[in-house]
């Protein structure tokens, strides 16, 4: 038998939802069966799934040790994963902000933010590492909750990302993402001369297969999404302009490809207009500052490459 104490990253969710987490290879069916039968009791009694947890609950679980390791996030159990190593004095992000709910950082360019493949090594997990060897996170199986990433910057896009690390803040951050609260200013180097500040809108189409997506003026689908931007022009060159952009609304590849749309793809974009332009690979594009709701207000500086473009720029 094991028993579980319920905390304050795990309060607030449903019963079945932190089984699901804390047993994450045990199949749904197995976990209801398990309530049903009284093998899983909450305060020690029977209860049903939906149930939401509250901080100082207890949960029994009348189960092999074999049958917990086998379907748990335990040491030993199937769900463990492994962090990447990490030294606190060299990390390889910057530390902006931090609380005791939520982290922001300053991701590179070339990071991914969240991985793709079961292999990779992404933002996440050396968040996850850093937590850890700071003793604010326990690993994997150390409670149902694993602290994540809130918002996603593309792998080639460097500047702040931000993080909960407790259940509070994760919700938290999500709650203000989806209501917009959070504003989000972007840095970028974009293809022609550009002087005025514009707003501009469309609605964006996921193309799953080729990963990237398109910009319409009108809807033509239910699964077509609107999307509004807004520029402000800060330094023109020869043939580019630095823009700060502001996200209005906050979807997939929406700066790179909305710019692009009007005729001003961003600089060393190989996805939306720049593949040709012989620059290399370098994508001029920086999340430069994010204002949370409550005004807390972080900002990451521009990468040593892109000062050096926009001063190569000022030089021709």
């Amino acid at each position: 038998m094991r028993e579980v104490k319920i905390g304050i990253n795990e309060a607030g969710q449903r019963f079945d939802k932190y089984l699901k987490k804390l047993l994450c290879e045990a199949p749904a069916g197995f976990l209801y069966k398990m309530l049903r039968k009284k093998n899983i009791l909450l305060n020690g009694k029977k209860a049903a799934g939906a149930k939401l947890l509250k901080a100082g609950d207890t949960v029994k679980l009348f189960l092999s040790e074999e049958t917990f390791l086998k379907f748990s996030a335990q040491p030993g159990g199937a769900g463990e994963g492994r962090l990447p190593k990490i030294d606190l004095g060299r990390l390889p992000f910057s530390v902006l902000y931090e609380d005791d709910d939520i982290l922001m950082i300053d991701k590179p360019a070339g990071m991914l933010s969240q991985k793709a493949k079961p292999d990779d090594v992404s933002a996440n997990e050396y968040i996850l590492a850093y937590l850890a060897a700071k003793g604010a996170y326990g690993g994997a199986g150390s409670a149902a909750f694993t602290p994540s990433v809130c918002n996603r910057l593309d792998r080639n896009t460097s500047g702040v990302l931000i993080a909960g690390k407790t259940l509070k803040g994760l919700q938290e951050m999500a709650r203000q993402l989806k209501a917009r609260e959070i504003e989000k200013i972007y840095l970028c180097a974009v293809r022609g001369t550009i002087t005025e500040t514009r707003r501009i809108k469309g609605f964006l189409r996921k193309g799953w297969e080729e990963n990237k997506v398109f910009v319409l003026q009108e809807a033509e689908t239910k699964e077509d999404k609107p999307i509004e931007t807004e520029y402000v022009p800060v330094k023109n060159f020869r043939d580019a302009s630095l823009l700060q952009v502001r996200l209005i609304t906050g979807r997939t590849h929406q700066i790179r490809a909305h710019l692009a749309s009007v005729g001003h793809p961003v600089i060393g974009d190989t996805k939306y207009g720049e593949g040709a332009s012989g620059r290399g690979h370098t994508l001029y594009l920086h999340a430069y500052r994010v204002r949370l709701a409550d005004g807390t207000q972080v900002t990451a500086p521009l990468p040593e490459a892109f000062e050096r473009f926009l001063k190569l720029q000022e030089e021709c």
